[in-house]
C-alpha cells in the first residue's frame, strides 16, 4: 500500500529528549492490509493512541516491581533492584549485581543510603527532579509522530495495528533533537480495542552530523525498542533497550547502552510518600524477590 500523506497538527512542537522517547507483539497467523476506506487511518490510531497515553500519564497508576537493568547508571553491571514509585520519582533498592547477592558491607551501604533519604526527603526529591522532566518530555514527543512521519505497511492482525513510519519529506526539522528524530524510521504496535501503545521501535537511517560534524556524528546502528504489556487490566512498560553510536568532540566515540526488565508489578493502593518508599524498602523481603527475578 502506498504512504498515506498525514496532515499537519494545529497544536505547537514540543521539544524534546529524543532517546528518552527512544523516557516511553506478537506474532500471529493471518493479516489483513488496511486501506485508506478503512474506518481508522493510520494518523487517526496513531493520534487516538497519543491521547490514550496522555490521559494515562496524567493519572499514573504507582506500583512497586523489580527491576534488571544494564545501563551506564550501572556501570555496565546488572543491577537487580526493587522499586518503590512514589510521585518525585522511583526509589530503589538494589539487591543483587550480575546475578550474585551484594556483600553484607554493600547491603549495609544500602540501607544506609535509604535511612538517610528517609528523614532527608529532599535530597531524593531534587536528584529525581531532572528524571521526571525528561520523563515528561518523552511522552510529549509522541505528539510529533503524526507531524514528522509517514506510516505505511498498515497491517490489522489478531487485534493489533502494525505500521512502518518514516520521515515526512515535507517537514522541515529545526535544532539537533529534531533533526535526529527526522532521520529515524521504525515501528509501532497498538492495541486495537483500547488504542494503547503496546511496541514501538526506532532506528536511525543515516548519520546526523552536529556542529559540521565537528562536536559530535550520530550513527546508524543507533537504535531504540520499548516492548508494553497489559497486566491485571493495567498496561506496563516491561522492556527498554537503547543503543547509541556517535563519535563526539572531534575524535571521541560515544556509545550509550541500557537493556531494562521490569516484573512483578503490585500495584500500590496509594500514593506513596519518599519516607514511607524507604520504609517499604528498608523492611522488603530481599531474599524472596531476588530468587523469584532469577
Amino acid at each position: 500500500m502506498s504512504c498515506l500523506r498525514l496532515p499537519s497538527l494545529h497544536s505547537p512542537l514540543r521539544k524534546g529528549h529524543w532517546m528518552l522517547l527512544l523516557l516511553l507483539a506478537a506474532a500471529a497467523p493471518a493479516e489483513t492490509p488496511a486501506t485508506p476506506q478503512a474506518l481508522q487511518t493510520p494518523q487517526q490510531v496513531v493520534l487516538a493512541m497519543i491521547d490514550n497515553e496522555n490521559a494515562a500519564a496524567a493519572h499514573p497508576d504507582r506500583y512497586e516491581y523489580v527491576s534488571n537493568e544494564r545501563s551506564g547508571r550501572t556501570g555496565g553491571h546488572l543491577w537487580t533492584e526493587r522499586v518503590v514509585e512514589t510521585p518525585p520519582g522511583r526509589m530503589r533498592l538494589l539487591l543483587a549485581i550480575d546475578g550474585k547477592p551484594l556483600s553484607p558491607e554493600r547491603m549495609q551501604q544500602e540501607r544506609a543510603r535509604l535511612e538517610n533519604l528517609r528523614t532527608h526527603p529532599a535530597v531524593f526529591i531534587k536528584h529525581e527532579q531532572n528524571t521526571r522532566a525528561e520523563e515528561k518530555r518523552a511522552r510529549d514527543m509522541l505528539e510529533v509522530l503524526p507531524r514528522d512521519f509517514l506510516f505505511d505497511h498498515v497491517v490489522l492482525q489478531d487485534g493489533l495495528w502494525h505500521m512502518d513510519f518514516h520521515p515526512n519529506p515535507n517537514y522541515t526539522p529545526s535544532g539537533v533533537q529534531e533533526r535526529i528524530l527526522h532521520n529515524m524510521a521504525g515501528k509501532l504496535v497498538i492495541d486495537a480495542s483500547q488504542l494503547r501503545l503496546v511496541r514501538m521501535e526506532f532506528h536511525l537511517v543515516q548519520d546526523v552530523p552536529i556542529g559540521f560534524g565537528l562536536l559530535a556524528d550520530v550513527q546508524p546502528g543507533t537504535n531504540f525498542i520499548s516492548d508494553r504489556e497489559q497486566i491485571d487490566g493495567r498496561w506496563h512498560t516491561m522492556h527498554v533497550a537503547t543503543v547509541v553510536h556517535a563519535k563526539a568532540v572531534i575524535f571521541k566515540t560515544v556509545d550509550l547502552n541500557i537493556d531494562l526488565h521490569r516484573s512483578q508489578f503490585q500495584p500500590l493502593d496509594h500514593d506513596v510518600s519518599v519516607p514511607e518508599a524507604a520504609e517499604m524498602l528498608l523492611h522488603s523481603p530481599t531474599s524472596a524477590m531476588l530468587t523469584a527475578s532469577n
